[in-house]
C-alpha cells in the first residue's frame, strides 16, 4: 500500500506557512524513503486514497491528491516534496472530483492506471491497449526520481506521464512529432495558476515534423522559435554553476526537443503560463523559490508574423519594430505608419523569372514558417535548384554537421514570421530572397524608411572598422609564424612547432578554457577512459557540449599517437567518423576536443545484460552498416588511404539516433593510393580484434581493419565479446563458435537472444556469412571494403564466396605475448610491442 501523508491544499508555486514542521516532516520523509520505508510503486489491485501518498525513492517527488490554491476540487498530481509543493504533472485535469469525494487511484487487473469517484465511476484512466494479457505478476505502476510514472509490463515502459497532457516539460523529457503519424504530445498550460484545468495555451514541436517548436494560442499560431537543424545541441551556464544544455535530434521518424542540467544541487523545468509564455525556471534544491533563467515570447516582436508577408521584426531597440526587406515596400503605407504591419510588403519590382532575378544574403535572420527541405547538397546546387523554380521566394543553407541529411532549404510563396538580428545567442542565419536584379545595384526605387537605411549604414561602417582591425590581427599573427588557429606547442615550450605549414587549421584553447569547459576535469564529468588517458563531458560557447580527451601521464600511447590522432582526423569528415573540433596543446597538457556523442561506445550497450535490450536488429544493423560505410571512406574515398589498426566496439561511439562513429586514430597509418600493405616491428592494437599476419609477422594494410570489422559484425549479432572467449581459455573462439554453428546450419543458435524476436532471419545468417567472410586467416581470401558494402547490401550480383575455416577458431590456434593495457575496460589487451617473425 501507498506510504501514507496528509493530503491537503497544494499550491501551483508560491509558499505555504508551515515553518519549521514542515521541513521536519520532509527531512523525516526522506529519511524513511532512504531506509525503503516509502513506497515509490503499485502493483495489481493497490491504490492510493486521498491521505496517502507515493513517494519517488529520492523523495524528489510525491503522487497524491491535492487541492490548488483555494479551490474545493480535487485533483490526482505529482508534485516536488519541497515546501511550496510545485505540481509538474495532473490526471483528471478536465474532471476535477468533489471536496469530499473517495476518490480512488489503482492499478488495475487488466493493467491500466485508473482514477475512481468512489462510486465506480472511472474519472480517468491510461488505456492501454491489450493490457489485459499483462498478468499480476508482470505489471507495475512506479513514480520514478525524474517525476515521471510509468506503467511496465515485464521490462517495457507501455505508458508514461511524461508523454501525457502536462503544463511543464521536466529535464529528459521530449517534446516530439512522428513526421509519418503526426503523432505528438503537447505541453498545454493551466487556465490560472489555481486552476489545472486547460488554458488557451499549448507548446509543442511543428506538426509537419521539421525542428521548430510553437506557441498556439487555442488553434493559431502565437510564437515560432527558428528552424534549427536536427542534432542541434545548445548549452547555458547555470548562474549558480554547471549547465543546462537542450538538443532538437531525430530518430527513427520522431523529431524532438529534449533537456538536462548537470548541476545535481539544483532543479530546473520548463512552464507554459497560463498568459502564454514559456518560462526556463530553476531553484537550489533546498530553495522554496524558482528564479528565472529565460523567457520566451519576451516583446511584441517576437508574436508569430508580426510584420505580415515580406516583413521583418528588429526585435532590439528598434522602432519602427517592423521594416519590409530589401526590395519590398510596405503594401499600405498608411497602415504601415500607423503602426498596423499585419498587411506585410509587396516587390517594389516583379521578378522577371529568369536570368532578370537574383538572390539577395541576409545575415542573422530567423528563418520563415513553410520551408521544404531538399536534402545534403553543395551551395551551388541548393541556389540552382531553387532558382530552376519561379516560385521559389528563397533558400538557406545550413552550416551543419556531417551527421545531418539536409543542408538545403527552401521556401516557396510569401515569406512570413521574419526577425532580423534575431538573436545575441548567435541563432541568426543567412538567408537567401530572390529579388530583381536592380534591386542589388541601386537602380530600385523602393521606398525604406530613413530611420532604416541609417542603420545599415552604421552597420556597414562598424563592419568595415571591425574587419579592418581582424585583418590588421590576422597579419600580426601570420607574421609571428603561427598559421590561423593551427595547434602547437606553449610558448613555454623552445620546441618546433607541432604542425607544419600544410597542416589543416584547427581551433586550439586554452588549458584554462579546458578546465572551466569540465569543471576542473570533475569526475561526475567523467565519460570514461582508454589507453589514451580519460575522456570527460564539457562545454564550449563555440561548440555547446564536447567530449575532451586528455592524454595521460601514465598512458601507454606519447606524443606520437596524440600528433598522428590529431592530424589525421582533422582531415577526415564523413558523417561515420567522430568530428574533432579542436585542441589544447599547453606545457605539458595534450588534450584533443571532440564532438559529444550522448549514449558513448557500442560495448557499453552490446556487452551489458540490461542495456542490450535497446540494441533491437534494426538498430543493430544501422550501427554495421554505418561502421561499414566509414571504413570504406578511410580506405577509398577520403583524401588519405587510412588504415585505422585499432577498430573495436570501445572505439565506436553512438549519437542520439544510434548512429555509429569510428573513433580513436591514434593507431592509424596513411597509405600511399597505391600502397597495399606495409610492415612494423611496432604492433598496436586490441587482443581479439587484430588478424594473425598483423600478429605474428607484422604486416598490416585494408585487409587488417577488414579482419576487425569481421570480428565486430560477429560480437554485434552474438552480443558476444571475442576477448572474452580467448580469456577464458575455451576450446572455441567467438568466431570458432561462429564457425561451427554455420557449418552445422545451426546459425539461428549464434544470435543474440535480445534479438531473435525483432531479427530478419535471412539478411542475418548473411550477415554471419560476411562476418565470417572478413576474418578469413589469408588475406587475400577476405573481401575489400567496398565488396563487403555491397554484400551487406544484399546485392545479387556480389555472391558471397565460399568460405573457409577462418583465423582463430581455437583458444589455442595461436601463442601470442602480450601486454596489458591501460585501458579501463577490464577485458580488453591491447598488444603493445612485438618483435615479428
Amino acid at each position: 500500500m501507498a506510504a501514507v501523508s496528509n493530503g491537503g491544499k497544494r499550491r501551483r508555486g508560491g509558499h505555504t506557512h508551515m515553518g519549521c514542521l514542515c521541513y521536519v516532516l520532509l527531512a523525516f520523509l526522506c529519511f524513511l524513503c532512504n531506509l525503503g520505508g516509502c513506497i515509490d510503486s503499485l502493483r495489481p489491485g493497490e491504490s492510493v486514497t486521498p491521505n496517502q501518498t507515493l513517494v519517488s525513492a529520492d523523495g524528489n517527488f510525491a503522487l497524491g491528491f491535492f487541492h490548488p490554491g483555494n479551490s474545493s476540487s480535487s485533483f490526482l498530481g505529482i508534485w516536488y516534496t519541497t515546501n511550496n509543493n510545485t505540481v509538474i504533472w495532473v490526471a483528471n485535469r478536465e474532471s476535477p472530483l468533489p471536496q469530499h469525494s473517495k476518490a480512488v487511484f489503482t492499478l488495475g487487473y487488466d493493467g491500466n492506471l485508473q482514477l475512481s469517484d468512489g462510486e465506480r465511476n472511472i474519472i480517468w484512466s491510461t488505456n492501454i491497449s491489450g493490457s489485459g494479457l499483462a498478468g499480476r505478476n508482470s505489471t507495475a505502476a512506479q513514480l520514478q526520481d525524474t517525476g515521471d510514472l510509468i506503467v511496465k509490463q515485464g521490462e517495457s515502459t507501455v505508458w508514461e506521464s511524461f508523454d501525457g497532457d502536462s503544463d511543464t516539460l521536466m529535464p529528459g523529457m521530449r517534446l516530439k512529432v512522428n513526421k509519418k503519424t503526426g503523432k505528438r504530445n503537447l505541453i498545454r498550460c493551466w487556465s490560472s495558476s489555481d486552476d489545472p484545468r486547460p488554458g488557451k495555451f499549448s507548446w509543442g514541436m511543428d506538426p509537419k515534423g521539421s525542428s521548430q517548436f510553437f506557441i498556439w494560442k487555442e488553434d493559431k499560431p502565437y510564437y515560432r522559435t527558428t528552424l534549427y537543424q536536427a542534432g542541434f545541441t545548445y548549452s547555458a551556464y547555470f548562474p549558480s554553476g554547471g549547465y543546462a544544455y537542450y538538443s532538437y535530434a531525430t530518430q527513427n521518424d520522431e523529431v524532438y526537443l529534449s533537456y538536462g542540467y548537470t548541476n545535481t544541487s539544483i532543479q530546473a523545468r520548463f512552464v507554459l503560463t497560463p498568459e502564454g509564455h514559456i518560462l526556463f525556471l530553476l531553484r537550489q534544491k533546498t530553495s522554496d523559490d524558482w528564479g528565472k533563467l529565460w523567457e520566451a515570447p519576451v516583446a511584441d516582436c517576437e508574436l508569430y508574423a508580426r510584420c505580415g508577408s515580406f516583413g521583418s521584426c528588429e526585435r532590439y531597440d528598434s522602432n519602427p519594430v517592423c521594416s519590409c526587406l530589401n526590395g519590398f515596400k510596405p503594401k499600405s503605407q498608411r497602415d504601415w505608419d500607423k503602426g498596423k504591419y499585419d498587411a506585410g510588403c509587396e516587390r517594389s519590382i516583379a521578378l522577371g523569372c529568369g536570368e532578370a532575378d537574383t538572390f539577395m544574403r541576409l545575415p542573422m535572420m530567423k528563418w520563415p514558417d513553410h520551408s521544404s527541405s531538399l536534402g545534403n547538397m553543395t551551395f551551388q546546387e541548393c541556389e540552382m535548384e531553387c532558382s530552376k523554380s519561379c516560385s521559389c521566394t528563397a533558400f538557406a543553407y545550413a552550416n551543419i554537421t556531417s551527421n545531418s541529411a539536409v543542408n538545403c532549404i527552401n521556401w516557396f510563396g510569401d515569406l512570413v514570421d521574419l526577425a532580423h538580428n534575431y538573436s545575441p545567442g548567435g541563432f541568426g542565419q543567412d538567408l537567401y530572397v530572390r529579388v530583381h536584379s536592380s534591386e542589388l545595384n541601386g537602380s530600385s526605387g523602393n521606398d525604406h524608411s530613413s530611420h532604416r537605411n541609417k542603420h545599415r549604414l552604421v552597420a556597414i561602417i562598424v563592419a568595415s572598422v571591425s574587419a579592418f582591425f581582424l585583418i590588421t590581427v590576422l597579419v600580426y599573427i601570420l607574421t609571428c609564424g603561427r598559421k590561423g588557429w593551427v595547434c602547437k606547442k606553449s610558448r613555454e615550450s623552445s620546441d618546433a612547432p607541432l604542425l607544419g605549414k600544410d597542416d589543416i587549421e584547427l581551433l586550439q584553447l586554452s588549458f584554462r578554457r579546458i578546465i572551466d569547459a569540465t569543471n576542473n576535469f570533475d569526475e561526475a564529468n567523467k565519460l570514461g577512459e582508454g589507453g589514451f588517458g580519460p575522456v570527460y563531458k564539457g562545454f564550449l560557447s563555440e561548440f555547446g557540449m564536447v567530449a575532451i580527451k586528455r592524454l595521460s601521464k601514465q598512458s601507454s600511447q606519447g606524443l606520437k599517437e596524440f600528433m598522428n590522432e590529431l592530424k589525421l582526423i582533422a582531415k577526415l569528415q564523413h558523417t561515420n567518423l567522430v568530428g574533432l573540433m579542436g585542441c589544447c596543446i599547453e606545457g605539458e597538457e595534450k588534450i584533443l576536443i571532440y564532438e559529444y556523442l550522448p549514449k558513448r561506445s557500442l560495448d557499453k550497450f552490446l556487452f551489458d545484460a540490461f542495456q542490450k535490450e535497446n540494441l533491437d536488429w534494426s538498430t543493430r544493423f544501422q550501427i554495421i552498416e554505418g561502421i561499414a560505410q566509414g571504413i570504406l571512406y578511410l580506405h577509398k574515398y577520403s583524401r588519405l588511404k587510412v588504415i585505422h589498426r585499432d577498430l573495436k566496439a570501445s572505439n565506436i561511439l553512438l549519437d542520439e539516433a544510434m548512429k555509429p562513429k569510428i573513433s580513436d586514430f591514434g593507431m592509424a597509418r596513411i597509405f600511399g593510393i597505391d600502397q597495399t600493405q606495409a610492415k612494423t616491428n611496432h604492433v598496436v592494437g586490441t587482443y581479439g580484434y587484430i588478424p594473425p599476419e598483423y600478429v605474428l609477422h607484422g604486416q598490416f594494410s585494408e585487409k587488417s581493419d577488414v579482419y576487425s570489422f569481421g570480428v565486430l559484425i560477429l560480437e554485434i549479432i552474438s552480443g558476444q565479446k571475442n576477448s572474452n572467449f580467448i580469456e577464458t581459455e575455451l576450446s572455441v573462439t567467438l568466431l570458432g563458435w561462429a564457425w561451427e554453428n554455420w557449418k552445422d546450419g545451426k546459425s539461428l543458435e549464434f544470435i543474440d537472444k535480445a534479438i531473435t524476436e525483432s531479427c530478419d532471419s535471412l539478411k542475418l545468417i548473411r550477415y554471419i556469412e560476411v562476418g565470417l567472410l572478413c576474418v578469413q586467416a589469408i588475406p587475400r581470401d577476405r573481401p575489400t571494403m567496398s565488396d563487403v558494402v555491397r554484400m551487406l547490401s544484399n546485392d545479387p550480383a556480389t555472391p558471397i564466396p565460399q568460405l573457409k575455416e577462418p583465423a582463430f577458431v581455437s583458444s589455442n590456434s595461436n601463442s601470442i605475448v602480450v601486454g596489458t593495457s591501460h585501458s579501463n575496460s577490464k577485458n580488453e589487451i591491447t598488444v603493445s610491442i612485438l618483435d615479428p617473425r
